[in-house]
Parts: C-alpha cells; sequence; structure tokens
C-alpha cells in the first residue's frame, strides 16, 4: 500500500460488504489500490478527520464488491444471435453454436466488447474461457481482475503425445499477465483419458488454476459410464468414434466421480454447470474442495434442466455465479442469473431467511473464491481492510439494507453506477453526477 497516496471515503446510503453485517450510512475508506477501512460513514469521518488531503464521494444507492463472474467466455460476444434462440437440448444448441463459430470473426474485437458490457454490470474479475489466442488479451486490456484460462479442446492420446504439452505452453504464454492464466480441460467427452490426466498433472506442475465444464448434459454420465447415449452417438457422427471412452465402452463411472478418478478435483479447480449432480456427487465435490459455477440463464436457453441449487445451498457446496457466454445467455449480467437463481432456489424450496445474502456471497466472495483470490495480497470478493479496492455502485431505491439487498438479488435488474478496480473507476454512469458521485 502507498502510505503516501490521499485518502478516498466513498460514502452510500447502504454498504454491503459481504462476510460482515450490512451497513446503512456505511463507507469505505480506500489509500492508493486498498481499502484500509470499513464502517459507518460517522464513525470513518471521525476516524480520519485529521487526515490532511482525504477525498470524500457521496454515492446515492448500495456498495456492494465488485461482481465475480466466475464462467463466461467473452470472445463470444458477437454470437449474441445464437444465444437468442431456444433450443431443445445441449446436441441441439451445440449444433447452432458450431455453425456460427466457423463463420469469420474478430475475436479480439468480441471479447473487448464482452469485457466492458462485464465491467458496466458492475463486474471487476471474470473467469473467461479463451478457446482462440486473439481473444487472449481481453481481461488484460480492460483492467479487470481474474484468470484467463486456455481451453483445450479436441485432443486425442496420439496427437497429444506428439504435440500437445508444447501447444498447450505456447498458447499460455500468449495470455498477458495480469491478471492469471490458467488452464480449462473442456469436457469429459472433448478429451482422451489420457489428455486430461496429463493436464492435471500440467496444472499441479506449474501451479495454476483449473476450469472444466462438468455436468452440464444430460448424457455426460452415459458417456463415461458405457460409451453411449446422445451425447456420445453425436461425438461419433462427427468421427470421433476412436476417443477412449467411446472405444472401451466408458469406464463406469459417472462423469464427476471419472473426473476425480483422474485427479482432477481439487480446491484450485472450479467447475461450470454442475446441474446433473446427485448427492454423492455433490457430497465428493465438497470434500474435494470443488466450487461450481451455476450458469441459471444459460441453462435455460440450452434447454437443460436448472442446477439444484436448494440442494447446493443446503449441503453447503462453495457456489459461485457465471454468466456463460452471449451464445447461450442474454446478457453478461451476475445479478440476472443471481436473481435467476433465487427464483429456483425458492422454487426448489428453500426457505431459510439467509438465501439473499448467501447468493450475494455466491456472486462476490465465492466467486474470488473459485479463482483463487478470496485471500492473500491480490484478496477481492469482500470489502474489508487490506483488500483490493474493487467495489460496485449500484441504484437501489431504498436506503434499508434489508430491502437493497432484496433488490438486487431478487429483480436482477437494478442499474449499475460505477464499477471500480484498485480504487479507480474502470466505468461511471454517465448520469453518476446527478444521483452521486460527487466529490465533497
Amino acid at each position: 500500500m502507498n502510505a503516501n497516496a490521499p485518502l478516498t471515503l466513498h460514502r452510500s446510503p447502504v454498504l454491503l460488504p459481504v462476510g460482515a453485517p450490512p451497513i446503512a450510512d456505511g463507507a469505505i475508506a480506500v489509500r492508493g489500490a486498498r481499502v484500509v477501512a470499513v464502517g459507518g460513514h460517522d464513525e470513518l469521518s471521525a476516524t480520519f478527520r485529521d487526515v490532511d488531503g482525504t477525498r470524500r464521494v457521496e454515492w446515492g444507492g448500495t456498495i456492494t464488491p465488485g461482481l465475480v463472474n466466475a464462467h463466461t467466455h467473452l470472445q463470444y460476444t458477437d454470437m449474441a444471435e445464437v444465444g437468442r434462440g431456444r433450443y431443445s437440448g445441449f446436441e441441439n444448441w451445440s449444433r447452432s453454436f458450431q455453425a456460427a463459430y466457423v463463420a469469420p470473426h474478430d475475436w479480439a474485437a468480441s471479447a473487448a466488447d464482452g469485457a466492458q458490457q462485464a465491467i458496466r454490470s458492475g463486474t471487476t474479475a471474470v473467469a473467461d474461457v479463451v478457446t482462440d489466442p486473439a481473444a487472449a488479451s481481453a481481461l488484460h486490456d480492460a483492467g479487470l481482475h481474474g484468470v484467463a484460462f486456455w481451453e483445450v479442446f479436441n485432443w486425442k492420446a496420439a496427437r497429444w503425445r506428439d504435440e500437445g504439452r508444447r501447444t498447450v505452453l505456447e498458447q499460455l504464454a500468449r495470455i498477458p499477465a495480469p491478471p492469471a492464466a490458467g488452464l480449462s480441460p473442456h469436457a469429459v467427452y472433448s478429451l482422451d483419458t489420457h489428455v486430461l490426466r496429463d493436464l492435471v498433472a500440467l496444472v499441479a506442475e506449474l501451479g495454476l488454476r483449473q476450469h472444466i465444464h462438468a455436468a452440464e448434459a444430460a448424457s455426460e454420465d452415459e458417456f463415461t459410464r458405457t460409451g453411449t447415449g446422445t451425447l456420445a452417438d453425436q461425438w461419433r457422427r462427427y468421427g470421433h468414434s476412436d476417443l477412449q471412452l467411446l472405444a472401451g465402452g466408458g469406464v463406469g463411472l459417472g462423469s464427476i466421480a471419472y473426473l476425480d478418478s483422474l485427479g482432477a478435483l481439487a480446491p484450485t479447480t472450479h467447475l461450470a454447470h454442475g446441474i446433473y449432480v446427485d448427492a454423492d456427487d455433490r457430497a465428493l465435490l465438497r470434500a474435494r474442495g470443488v466450487s461450481v459455477a451455476l450458469c441459471p440463464r444459460s441453462n435455460a436457453v440450452i434447454g437443460l434442466e436448472p442446477p439444484p441449487v436448494a440442494a447446493y445451498l443446503t449441503e453447503g457446496n462453495a457456489l459461485a455465479v457465471g454468466t456463460d457466454s452471449l451464445s447461450s445467455a442474454p446478457s453478461l449480467s451476475v445479478l440476472a442469473d443471481v436473481a435467476a437463481l433465487h427464483a429456483l432456489a425458492r422454487a426448489q424450496g428453500y426457505r431459510a431467511p439467509d438465501l439473499a445474502a448467501r447468493l450475494l456471497d455466491a456472486a462476490t466472495l465465492g466467486g474470488a473464491r473459485a479463482l483463487g483470490l478470496a485471500d492473500g495480497p491480490d484478496a477481492t470478493g469482500a470489502l474489508r481492510p487490506g483488500t483490493r479496492a474493487d467495489f460496485a455502485v449500484f441504484d437501489t431505491a431504498s436506503a434499508d439494507p434489508s430491502d437493497a439487498l432484496h433488490e438486487l438479488v431478487e429483480t436482477g435488474t437494478t442499474a449499475t453506477t460505477a464499477t471500480f478496480t484498485r480504487g479507480e473507476p474502470l466505468w461511471l454512469a454517465t448520469a453518476a453526477d446527478e444521483r452521486g458521485g460527487i466529490r465533497v
């Protein structure tokens, strides 16, 4: 922390620090890139009364930690036409996706557009899955935190032995820092068993985070258990009958247990989707310390079942929230997915009064945990002394903390006034000077 940097006191009618009680008429004191104090405005004003050069900023609405989008593909932002469709299942959607993907794209421009859309919705950190090298610098260029995960897709054992490791290392080297680079072995059905095992070892060797699509398709379990089902049939039609799981008739394990057998489930791994899981799968994920990024609006567009959010919450699984990409979702707003999860949890029977707080946690600190950013010098996801000053301001209607929390979580439509990283604004709404954000 730069002790000589000026102190800025950001005040708002509601402060939701996450991991600590909500505060009416709250404030955060920021010096340089760090939060130095969190509390009531009067308390912090008294504490810093004699600090020369203190700047004060008055906001309307609610300050929260910056949102964490724990699963998306920013490069597919220009494929929104696919996401505006409605599909009968994963296999049906994937055909439309593939037809759009092979058309010409400016992946760099598409990813940059996605990054700006995320920022305008209050997001400060992202798990971005990158398939094409041109999109690899989107987080870095936009000033976002998170992890750029290089996606490893459609590798079979023989080719992998010849050139796989070298190719992956070359692609990782093309991801600019910050933020961190990670690896995303795509899914159990798109990589040979030997390849997945080697990627898990490479992740451990390099000390990287790992992110995997898992239990998104209903037929993934059939694929890994017996090498049969609609997903297996589709891959055979694509000419991949020689995949080890298909050629060998599966391994007798469901997709989550199969990943565990390869060592892929670890605290440094988080999964995307996690829809088609039973109680044993969820217990295994808890035992391994694996977070799951839920993407309910994407699941609905594709025609999948909703994730079992009530069971995850009741059983104590570590949760995060993702939007997926615009190729399968209406927007890159994390709060819109939070609202969908709220409605699903209630419909699935979750009645505890802590639902709104737990879902805001999932969208902030839960996402930071999934990305390995909840602790240490780069800590984000909560507002407490020592964390990075990554926060968002939302134009909530009420000055009551409970009402403001429920508005954010249940409506998913609250406008973003400002998004800050490292204590500096990444984005300010045009009308910010009219509603708040006035230095005094």
